[in-house]
Protein backbone atom coordinates (compact mmCIF):
# COMPACT_ATOMS: atom_id res chain seq x y z
CA UNK A 1 0.00 0.00 0.00
CA UNK A 2 1.53 3.61 -0.91
CA UNK A 3 -0.72 5.67 0.83
CA UNK A 4 -4.85 6.77 0.46
CA UNK A 5 -7.04 9.21 -0.35
CA UNK A 6 -9.86 10.67 1.27
CA UNK A 7 -13.43 11.76 -0.06
CA UNK A 8 -14.19 15.04 0.69
CA UNK A 9 -17.68 15.65 -1.57
CA UNK A 10 -18.94 12.15 -2.15
CA UNK A 11 -22.14 13.99 -4.32
CA UNK A 12 -23.47 10.27 -5.51
CA UNK A 13 -20.55 7.96 -5.58
CA UNK A 14 -19.76 4.32 -5.67
CA UNK A 15 -16.33 2.08 -6.31
CA UNK A 16 -17.57 -0.11 -8.73
CA UNK A 17 -16.19 -2.46 -12.27
CA UNK A 18 -17.49 -3.94 -15.28
CA UNK A 19 -19.47 -6.21 -13.40
CA UNK A 20 -20.71 -9.53 -11.94
CA UNK A 21 -20.83 -11.45 -14.37
CA UNK A 22 -20.92 -15.06 -12.62
CA UNK A 23 -24.20 -13.63 -10.66
CA UNK A 24 -26.80 -14.12 -12.90
CA UNK A 25 -26.53 -18.22 -12.96
CA UNK A 26 -27.21 -17.65 -8.82
CA UNK A 27 -29.61 -15.00 -9.19
CA UNK A 28 -28.26 -11.51 -8.51
CA UNK A 29 -27.61 -9.02 -11.07
CA UNK A 30 -24.48 -8.32 -13.66
CA UNK A 31 -24.47 -4.38 -12.42
CA UNK A 32 -21.24 -2.96 -12.65
CA UNK A 33 -20.37 0.75 -14.21
CA UNK A 34 -23.74 1.14 -16.61
CA UNK A 35 -21.33 3.39 -19.83
CA UNK A 36 -19.40 0.56 -19.80
CA UNK A 37 -17.22 1.61 -22.79
CA UNK A 38 -16.38 4.90 -20.53
CA UNK A 39 -15.40 3.14 -17.72
CA UNK A 40 -12.89 1.08 -20.08
CA UNK A 41 -11.18 3.60 -21.27
CA UNK A 42 -10.56 5.21 -18.01
CA UNK A 43 -8.97 2.19 -16.68
CA UNK A 44 -7.32 1.98 -20.02
CA UNK A 45 -5.78 5.59 -19.70
CA UNK A 46 -4.71 4.94 -16.14
CA UNK A 47 -2.94 1.85 -17.27
CA UNK A 48 -4.91 -0.41 -15.62
CA UNK A 49 -6.72 -3.53 -16.69
CA UNK A 50 -9.89 -3.03 -17.80
CA UNK A 51 -12.11 -4.10 -15.06
CA UNK A 52 -9.90 -2.33 -12.46
CA UNK A 53 -12.43 -1.02 -9.45
CA UNK A 54 -13.18 2.72 -10.76
CA UNK A 55 -14.93 5.61 -8.79
CA UNK A 56 -18.83 5.97 -10.64
CA UNK A 57 -19.97 9.41 -10.15
CA UNK A 58 -23.40 10.16 -10.66
CA UNK A 59 -24.96 14.05 -11.47
CA UNK A 60 -23.53 15.26 -8.04
CA UNK A 61 -20.20 17.04 -7.70
CA UNK A 62 -17.40 15.00 -6.05
CA UNK A 63 -14.08 16.05 -4.88
CA UNK A 64 -11.01 13.85 -3.32
CA UNK A 65 -7.27 14.26 -1.98
CA UNK A 66 -4.96 12.02 -2.19
CA UNK A 67 -1.42 11.58 0.30
CA UNK A 68 0.42 10.43 -2.52
CA UNK A 69 1.46 11.53 -6.09
CA UNK A 70 -1.21 10.16 -8.45
CA UNK A 71 -2.12 9.45 -12.07
CA UNK A 72 -6.07 9.67 -12.53
CA UNK A 73 -8.32 9.73 -15.97
CA UNK A 74 -11.77 10.63 -16.18
CA UNK A 75 -13.92 10.42 -18.79
CA UNK A 76 -17.92 9.86 -19.68
CA UNK A 77 -20.09 13.10 -19.40
CA UNK A 78 -18.82 16.07 -19.83
CA UNK A 79 -17.72 18.39 -16.99
CA UNK A 80 -15.39 20.50 -15.59
CA UNK A 81 -12.36 18.65 -13.42
CA UNK A 82 -9.63 20.38 -12.05
CA UNK A 83 -6.32 19.10 -9.80
CA UNK A 84 -5.41 21.72 -7.47
CA UNK A 85 -7.37 24.43 -9.07
CA UNK A 86 -6.22 24.33 -12.10
CA UNK A 87 -8.75 22.62 -14.84
CA UNK A 88 -7.45 19.57 -16.57
CA UNK A 89 -8.37 17.70 -19.32
CA UNK A 90 -10.93 14.94 -19.92
CA UNK A 91 -9.94 11.60 -21.64
CA UNK A 92 -6.09 11.44 -20.96
CA UNK A 93 -4.00 10.75 -17.99
CA UNK A 94 -3.57 13.76 -15.67
CA UNK A 95 -1.19 13.76 -12.75
CA UNK A 96 -2.00 14.61 -9.11
CA UNK A 97 0.85 16.06 -6.59
CA UNK A 98 0.45 14.90 -3.10
CA UNK A 99 -2.14 17.06 -0.80
CA UNK A 100 -4.04 18.21 -4.44
CA UNK A 101 -7.89 18.61 -4.51
CA UNK A 102 -9.10 16.63 -7.33
CA UNK A 103 -12.77 17.97 -8.10
CA UNK A 104 -15.48 16.48 -10.96
CA UNK A 105 -18.12 19.55 -10.93
CA UNK A 106 -21.02 20.70 -13.20
CA UNK A 107 -21.66 17.27 -14.97
CA UNK A 108 -24.08 18.26 -18.24
CA UNK A 109 -24.67 16.44 -20.81
CA UNK A 110 -25.03 13.03 -19.74
CA UNK A 111 -25.23 11.66 -15.88
CA UNK A 112 -22.17 10.02 -15.62
CA UNK A 113 -18.15 10.06 -14.94
CA UNK A 114 -15.40 7.75 -14.42
CA UNK A 115 -12.89 8.37 -12.30
CA UNK A 116 -9.75 5.57 -12.34
CA UNK A 117 -6.49 5.93 -10.24
CA UNK A 118 -3.11 3.94 -11.63
CA UNK A 119 -3.04 1.03 -9.71
CA UNK A 120 -6.88 1.12 -8.65
CA UNK A 121 -7.85 1.00 -5.07
CA UNK A 122 -8.78 -1.83 -2.87
CA UNK A 123 -12.16 -2.83 -2.55
CA UNK A 124 -14.58 -5.70 -1.30
CA UNK A 125 -15.19 -8.47 -3.70
CA UNK A 126 -18.23 -10.61 -3.89
CA UNK A 127 -17.84 -13.77 -6.83
CA UNK A 128 -15.01 -11.73 -7.73
CA UNK A 129 -16.44 -8.13 -8.50
CA UNK A 130 -16.66 -5.26 -6.42
CA UNK A 131 -19.46 -3.82 -8.09
CA UNK A 132 -22.20 -2.98 -5.63
CA UNK A 133 -25.76 -4.40 -5.62
CA UNK A 134 -28.69 -2.16 -3.42
CA UNK A 135 -30.99 -5.58 -3.49
CA UNK A 136 -28.19 -7.66 -1.14
CA UNK A 137 -26.96 -4.14 0.42
CA UNK A 138 -23.23 -4.81 -0.86
CA UNK A 139 -20.84 -2.47 -2.16
CA UNK A 140 -18.61 0.47 -1.88
CA UNK A 141 -20.76 3.49 -1.81
CA UNK A 142 -18.75 6.58 -0.70
CA UNK A 143 -19.81 9.25 1.92
CA UNK A 144 -17.96 11.77 3.70
CA UNK A 145 -14.72 11.42 4.99
CA UNK A 146 -14.29 7.82 3.18
CA UNK A 147 -11.24 6.36 3.05
CA UNK A 148 -9.44 4.79 -0.17
CA UNK A 149 -6.24 2.78 0.41
CA UNK A 150 -4.19 2.95 -3.17
CA UNK A 151 -1.81 0.67 -4.29
CA UNK A 152 0.60 2.94 -6.20
CA UNK A 153 2.03 6.45 -6.36
CA UNK A 154 3.25 7.93 -9.83
CA UNK A 155 5.36 11.01 -9.85
CA UNK A 156 4.02 13.91 -11.62
CA UNK A 157 4.43 13.75 -16.09
CA UNK A 158 5.30 16.85 -16.92
CA UNK A 159 6.64 17.87 -20.33
CA UNK A 160 9.87 19.24 -18.82
CA UNK A 161 10.20 22.46 -20.80
CA UNK A 162 6.28 24.03 -20.93
CA UNK A 163 4.97 22.91 -18.12
CA UNK A 164 2.31 21.22 -20.73
CA UNK A 165 0.58 17.66 -20.32
CA UNK A 166 2.45 14.88 -22.13
CA UNK A 167 -0.95 13.74 -23.63
CA UNK A 168 -3.03 13.76 -26.58
CA UNK A 169 -4.40 10.51 -27.73
CA UNK A 170 -7.10 11.57 -29.45
CA UNK A 171 -9.83 9.04 -28.68
CA UNK A 172 -12.88 9.27 -30.51
CA UNK A 173 -15.65 9.74 -27.50
CA UNK A 174 -19.31 8.98 -27.30
CA UNK A 175 -22.32 11.11 -28.30
CA UNK A 176 -23.77 12.52 -25.83
CA UNK A 177 -26.78 15.31 -25.41
CA UNK A 178 -30.13 15.78 -24.59
CA UNK A 179 -31.43 13.65 -27.44
CA UNK A 180 -30.13 10.02 -27.71
CA UNK A 181 -30.23 7.53 -30.60
CA UNK A 182 -30.40 4.14 -29.24
CA UNK A 183 -30.35 1.01 -31.27
CA UNK A 184 -32.57 -1.87 -30.68
CA UNK A 185 -32.83 -5.85 -32.06
CA UNK A 186 -36.52 -7.04 -32.64
CA UNK A 187 -37.13 -8.39 -28.93
CA UNK A 188 -39.01 -12.05 -28.45
CA UNK A 189 -42.07 -10.71 -27.92
CA UNK A 190 -42.55 -8.31 -31.04
CA UNK A 191 -44.70 -10.13 -33.34
CA UNK A 192 -47.46 -10.13 -30.53
CA UNK A 193 -47.61 -6.39 -31.31
CA UNK A 194 -48.37 -6.55 -34.72
CA UNK A 195 -48.30 -2.96 -36.63
CA UNK A 196 -47.83 -0.83 -33.81
CA UNK A 197 -44.19 -2.25 -33.05
CA UNK A 198 -43.29 0.28 -35.61
CA UNK A 199 -43.95 3.22 -32.87
CA UNK A 200 -41.27 2.32 -31.31
CA UNK A 201 -38.99 3.72 -34.07
CA UNK A 202 -41.79 6.57 -35.15
CA UNK A 203 -41.55 8.72 -31.87
CA UNK A 204 -39.45 9.87 -28.93
CA UNK A 205 -39.52 8.78 -25.72
CA UNK A 206 -38.88 10.92 -22.70
CA UNK A 207 -36.58 9.88 -19.64
CA UNK A 208 -38.49 9.47 -16.30
CA UNK A 209 -37.08 11.45 -13.13
CA UNK A 210 -38.25 7.88 -11.86
CA UNK A 211 -35.30 6.00 -13.61
CA UNK A 212 -32.70 4.11 -11.62
CA UNK A 213 -29.22 1.65 -12.71
CA UNK A 214 -32.16 -0.99 -12.46
CA UNK A 215 -34.11 0.17 -15.60
CA UNK A 216 -35.18 3.59 -17.53
CA UNK A 217 -38.40 4.87 -17.83
CA UNK A 218 -39.65 6.11 -20.64
CA UNK A 219 -43.13 8.05 -21.58
CA UNK A 220 -44.10 8.44 -24.88
CA UNK A 221 -46.67 6.62 -27.84
CA UNK A 222 -46.29 3.15 -26.77
CA UNK A 223 -46.73 -0.06 -29.02
CA UNK A 224 -49.89 -2.12 -27.72
CA UNK A 225 -49.83 -5.99 -27.28
CA UNK A 226 -52.61 -7.45 -29.32
CA UNK A 227 -52.02 -10.70 -27.62
CA UNK A 228 -53.85 -10.58 -23.90
CA UNK A 229 -52.37 -14.50 -22.38
CA UNK A 230 -49.74 -13.71 -19.58
CA UNK A 231 -46.51 -13.86 -19.76
CA UNK A 232 -45.12 -15.79 -17.68
CA UNK A 233 -41.92 -14.88 -15.84
CA UNK A 234 -38.67 -15.88 -17.62
CA UNK A 235 -35.49 -15.29 -17.97
CA UNK A 236 -34.64 -11.48 -19.49
CA UNK A 237 -31.43 -10.21 -20.81
CA UNK A 238 -29.59 -6.64 -19.75
CA UNK A 239 -31.25 -4.18 -22.27
CA UNK A 240 -34.32 -5.27 -22.50
CA UNK A 241 -37.19 -3.23 -24.27
CA UNK A 242 -40.39 -4.23 -21.48
CA UNK A 243 -44.23 -2.45 -21.97
CA UNK A 244 -45.26 -3.38 -18.49
CA UNK A 245 -48.06 -1.42 -19.24
CA UNK A 246 -50.17 1.71 -21.27
CA UNK A 247 -47.91 4.60 -19.70
CA UNK A 248 -44.58 3.88 -20.08
CA UNK A 249 -42.32 1.62 -21.40
CA UNK A 250 -39.35 0.47 -19.18
CA UNK A 251 -35.34 -0.64 -20.55
CA UNK A 252 -34.07 -3.13 -18.31
CA UNK A 253 -30.84 -2.06 -17.36
CA UNK A 254 -27.20 -4.04 -15.85
CA UNK A 255 -28.81 -3.75 -12.17
CA UNK A 256 -31.63 -5.57 -13.23
CA UNK A 257 -33.17 -8.71 -12.13
CA UNK A 258 -32.67 -11.61 -14.06
CA UNK A 259 -36.04 -12.18 -14.45
CA UNK A 260 -39.21 -10.58 -15.74
CA UNK A 261 -43.16 -11.01 -16.61
CA UNK A 262 -43.76 -8.93 -19.37
CA UNK A 263 -43.60 -8.62 -22.78
CA UNK A 264 -40.52 -7.76 -24.40
CA UNK A 265 -40.44 -5.76 -27.32
CA UNK A 266 -36.74 -5.23 -28.57
CA UNK A 267 -33.34 -5.51 -26.99
CA UNK A 268 -30.86 -2.69 -26.56
CA UNK A 269 -27.17 -3.11 -27.74
CA UNK A 270 -24.37 -3.18 -25.57
CA UNK A 271 -24.06 0.87 -27.30
CA UNK A 272 -26.96 1.65 -26.90
CA UNK A 273 -27.02 0.97 -23.25
CA UNK A 274 -23.65 2.96 -22.81
CA UNK A 275 -25.47 5.56 -24.21
CA UNK A 276 -29.38 4.91 -21.91
CA UNK A 277 -26.54 5.47 -18.71
CA UNK A 278 -25.94 8.57 -19.62
CA UNK A 279 -29.43 9.83 -20.53
CA UNK A 280 -30.84 12.37 -17.46
CA UNK A 281 -34.33 12.90 -16.84
CA UNK A 282 -36.17 15.10 -19.26
CA UNK A 283 -33.89 13.68 -22.28
CA UNK A 284 -35.79 12.27 -25.24
CA UNK A 285 -34.10 8.82 -26.36
CA UNK A 286 -35.02 7.56 -30.08
CA UNK A 287 -34.99 3.79 -30.77
CA UNK A 288 -33.50 2.90 -34.42
CA UNK A 289 -33.77 -0.61 -35.79
CA UNK A 290 -30.81 -2.84 -36.17
CA UNK A 291 -29.86 -6.65 -36.34
CA UNK A 292 -27.69 -8.83 -34.15
CA UNK A 293 -25.26 -8.83 -36.49
CA UNK A 294 -24.90 -4.46 -37.52
CA UNK A 295 -24.55 -4.57 -33.29
CA UNK A 296 -21.85 -7.21 -33.46
CA UNK A 297 -20.13 -4.90 -36.08
CA UNK A 298 -20.58 -1.99 -33.63
CA UNK A 299 -19.50 -3.39 -30.93
CA UNK A 300 -16.22 -4.79 -32.44
CA UNK A 301 -15.29 -1.32 -33.99
CA UNK A 302 -15.76 0.09 -30.14
CA UNK A 303 -13.65 -2.89 -28.51
CA UNK A 304 -10.81 -2.13 -31.47
CA UNK A 305 -10.62 1.48 -30.81
CA UNK A 306 -10.15 0.80 -27.25
CA UNK A 307 -7.42 -1.84 -27.97
CA UNK A 308 -5.55 0.70 -29.75
CA UNK A 309 -5.42 3.24 -27.22
CA UNK A 310 -4.35 0.45 -24.57
CA UNK A 311 -1.21 -0.27 -27.21
CA UNK A 312 -0.44 3.60 -27.33
CA UNK A 313 -0.95 4.13 -23.44
CA UNK A 314 1.06 0.85 -22.90
CA UNK A 315 3.57 2.20 -24.99
CA UNK A 316 3.80 5.58 -23.67
CA UNK A 317 3.98 4.37 -19.90
CA UNK A 318 6.73 2.17 -20.70
CA UNK A 319 8.91 4.67 -22.26
CA UNK A 320 8.01 6.86 -18.96
CA UNK A 321 8.44 4.48 -16.50
CA UNK A 322 5.19 4.45 -15.16
CA UNK A 323 4.87 1.50 -13.13
CA UNK A 324 9.05 0.96 -13.67
CA UNK A 325 11.75 2.46 -15.21
CA UNK A 326 11.85 4.60 -17.80
CA UNK A 327 13.23 3.57 -21.27
CA UNK A 328 14.50 7.22 -22.23
CA UNK A 329 17.01 9.11 -20.78
CA UNK A 330 17.88 12.68 -21.69
CA UNK A 331 21.04 13.14 -23.53
CA UNK A 332 23.68 15.59 -22.04
CA UNK A 333 23.95 18.92 -23.45
CA UNK A 334 26.61 18.98 -26.52
CA UNK A 335 25.99 15.24 -27.32
CA UNK A 336 25.40 14.36 -31.11
CA UNK A 337 22.51 12.70 -32.13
Amino acid sequence: MNGRIVVEQPGNSVVTDLGRHRGPRFGLPVNGALDQFSARAANILAGNPDNAPLIEVTALDFRMRPDRDLLIAVTGSPLTLTVGGREQSQWEPVSVRAGEAVSIRGIHGGLRAYLAIHGSVDAPLLMGSCTPDTVIGFGLKLGEGTVLDIRRSVAPLRQPYLDLPLFRLGLQRPAMGPELLVDVTDGPDVAEFGESAGLLFEAGYTVSGRSNHIGLRLGGRLPERLSTAEVLSRGVPVGAVEVPNREELLVLHRGRGVTAGYPVLAVATSMGLDALAQARPGDVVRFRKTTVAEATQAYRAAMAQLDALRKTVTTVFTLLGVGGEPQWRELPPGIAI
